[in-house]
């Protein structure tokens, strides 16, 4: 009996002695989570109201010549404001640090299923999405944010694992408080390679820039804020350079960006002073590209109106002729006569003949087959030069030749590719559930998939239309695109499909969405430098653009295959 209760007392002691322990800790651990901090990838969006992560280590398979990104994520417990920074040792992978912004999501797009968003709890609410150039800033009480940070990886690193700490600062009250996290980098020997025979262009607006930043057009101000924009491109995979010869747009604008000058020296004689698009060539050439896209000859839908042409007279942009004259009217194919050959001389003058793209008409649909091919015909006879791509979308634009470069929807693009026609792809507020996309409420990892998709699918370019569209949708007004993101046109417009860069003070910010899709296109690069078949079993599971793997788990899985072979 005496044993017995000997053994009771230690049982007591022991179990009290563990209670202590851990009131300790829990106390210890609770004045450590008055800030808690974490290491995630691009492609996890963080909400304010994400709870906190416990993950100080982040483990990365990187490819060199690449850039990669991460998040540091933190969550305030704190009643008070406090301010919180973020610190990198990688000097020699020339960090850049960002803080993610939120921009308001009032509503889900329409015509998708649960399944198929992103922020289901959070949203409709704050979204995670422009990237300011901040490494210090408010952690606010009871909220989640992050900062953002890209990695340059060189070419000539040394293949293996490196470890890098990541610092984050803030204060308690009087009290400095610091956390330290690693970031662990799986260099492979893979070295990227310039990607090859397949093209990316986005439509950037001249007139958003003039309307957002109240410049005139081609002043010197509005050349550093486009010229900003097109390194932006470039640097984002983007290797064609759209240029604004006349201006594309159905509603008739007092300030249209039309970088051509046109002057009617007599009724139904026209010159042509082509020094505003040289200029535009030349810096775009000095930032790196080599191709060159020209804007449409007919207005969109139908190929049934001419395009609208402007002249200044007394200082004021003026239509050349009524906003409704049809498409094969004797005024406009006079006009084409001699436009079309001036184009041709400036091309050849200034070596961009062979490297540049030509649209008839966007968008054009079934029923419209007719007026396109007698468009194309005029272009035969004026142009026999020119060859010409569109987004379109009935297969028989391709079938029969109509187009020599078809840009199908990617929910009409399976048709082109049972044909074995050559093509490229796009997609724009549309079409959305399962299908590709790259929306406010899009998940990540979906847009990620971009890249694998284009490959597998042997696409020969993407096109989008949305890369700065800061203004009111039909409507000479410009709009806060930290407010609302769907130009005032929601639901037929999806929120982030307009625009995928913010403007900044001296040029645009970047978004989370806009750096997922550039490594998208960078994956496309390593999938084409490490010699991979798009017809490789590794790509297997990707069956269409609507049916294809949308985890992060899969991608990551997918990379290290393909890293750690080489």
């Amino acid at each position: 009996m005496l044993r017995l209760e000997k053994i009771q007392f230690v049982l007591v002691l022991f179990f009290a002695f563990s209670l202590f322990n851990q009131v300790i800790a829990k106390g210890q651990n609770k004045a450590e989570e008055n800030m808690q901090v974490w290491l995630t990838t691009s492609l996890k969006r963080i909400f304010p109201q994400s709870p906190a992560d416990n993950s100080p280590i982040l483990e990365l398979d990187v490819a060199r010549n690449s850039k990669i990104s991460f998040q540091v994520g933190f969550h305030s417990n704190m009643k008070d404001q406090t301010q919180i920074a973020c610190t990198i040792e990688a000097k020699e992978l020339k960090p850049l640090v960002r803080y993610v912004g939120v921009v308001p999501l009032r509503h889900f797009n329409t015509d998708v299923r649960q399944e198929e968003l992103d922020g289901i709890g959070y949203l409709p609410g704050l979204l995670p999405d422009p990237l300011y150039p901040l490494t210090k800033v408010d952690a606010n009480p009871f909220a989640s944010r992050s900062f953002w940070i890209t990695l340059n990886i060189p070419s000539n690193m040394e293949p293996g694992e490196h470890n890098y700490g990541v610092k984050l600062s803030w204060k308690e009250g009087k009290e400095d408080k610091t956390k330290d996290l690693t970031l662990k980098l799986q260099v492979s020997p893979l070295v990227i390679k310039p990607r090859q025979n397949f093209h990316v262009t986005h439509w950037w607006r001249g007139e958003a820039t003039s309307l957002y930043y109240k410049t005139d057009l081609y002043s010197e101000r509005w050349w550093q804020l486009t010229r900003a924009q097109m390194k932006n491109l470039i640097e984002h995979g983007n290797d064609v350079a759209f240029i604004q010869n006349l201006f594309e747009l159905r509603e008739v604008f007092k300030n249209p960006c039309q970088m051509l000058i046109v002057n009617e020296t007599s009724p139904g004689k026209y010159t042509f002073d082509w020094s505003i698009i040289k200029r535009f060539v030349g810096m775009c050439k000095e930032l790196g590209f080599k191709k060159f896209e020209w804007g449409h000859l007919w207005l969109y839908w139908g190929v049934e109106d001419a395009m609208h042409v402007y002249t200044k007279r007394d200082g004021e942009y003026k239509l050349l002729w009524d906003k409704d004259l049809k498409a094969t009217s004797p005024t406009y194919i006079n006009f084409l006569e001699q436009y079309l050959p001036e184009l041709h001389r400036f091309l050849q003058n200034e070596k961009i003949l062979k490297d540049s793209y030509f649209h008839l008409s966007d968008e054009p649909w079934s029923e419209h087959v007719a007026n396109y091919k007698r468009a194309r015909d005029i272009l035969r006879r004026i142009a026999p030069w020119m060859k010409v791509m569109d987004a379109l979308s009935d297969v028989r634009y391709g079938r029969e030749h109509l187009t020599d470069i078809p840009v199908p929807i990617i929910s009409s693009a399976q048709d082109y590719i049972k044909e074995g026609i050559p093509h490229w792809v796009y997609y724009c507020t549309g079409p959305r559930d399962k299908w590709l996309n790259r929306l406010y409420d899009t998940p990540l990892a979906k847009i990620r998939m971009s890249g694998w998709l284009f490959y597998r699918f042997k696409a020969l370019g993407f096109l989008h239309w949305g890369y700065n569209y800061w203004y009111k949708l039909d409507k000479e007004e410009a709009l806060d695109p930290f407010q609302e993101g769907a130009g005032y046109a929601y639901p037929g417009i999806a929120a982030g499909d307009p625009f995928i860069v913010y403007p900044g003070p001296d040029g645009p910010y970047d978004s989370v969405r806009w750096e997922v899709f550039a490594e998208s296109l960078q994956d496309y690069a390593i999938l084409q430098s490490a010699g991979i078949d798009p017809n490789d079993l590794l790509l297997d599971p990707l069956k269409s653009y609507a049916d294809f793997p949308k985890t992060e788990d899969w991608i990551k899985e997918a990379l290290i295959k393909v890293l750690r072979k080489n």
